[in-house]
């Protein structure tokens, strides 16, 4: 696979099934990769979760539509939905323009930092990109 067109910031942890997350003391900023949101197409929707709502990684927390596919989203970590981005409700396919800075998804505080130890670093993450 062609990876030099796809985007993997070095500051962010990655998960198997596409999502990235940002740290933040005890926020985590959650989105899809470019490499998920470029194999989706236009996305066109995002079934969020509620302000809130608890998490547990690796379970699915919502689903993103793109045209031709709908596809579960999955909590990297677990703890408790703190902002929704609500502006993909009007803009979904800010995920396809800015997949790591506007097209944002949710915010979580974490409950157990060490959740962030099962994450991929950003070479292990294109590592599995390149093997698939």
């Amino acid at each position: 696979m062609d990876m030099s067109d796809t985007n993997i910031p070095d500051d962010l942890c990655y998960t198997e099934e596409h999502e990235w997350v940002s740290q933040d003391s005890e926020i985590c900023t959650v989105g899809v990769t470019d490499f998920a949101q470029s194999e989706l197409g236009d996305i066109v929707f995002v079934e969020l979760p509620e302000v809130g709502e608890s998490m547990k990684q690796g379970q699915p927390f919502g689903t993103i539509e793109a045209v031709k596919t709908v596809s579960d989203l999955y909590a990297p970590v677990s703890g408790e939905v703190v902002e929704i981005n609500q502006s993909l409700e009007e803009s979904a396919d800010q995920i396809n323009n800015d997949p790591y800075g506007d097209g944002w998804i949710i915010k979580i505080c974490i409950e157990e930092k060490s959740d962030l130890t099962r994450l991929l670093s950003a070479g292990d993450y294109a590592d599995m990109l390149a093997s698939t």
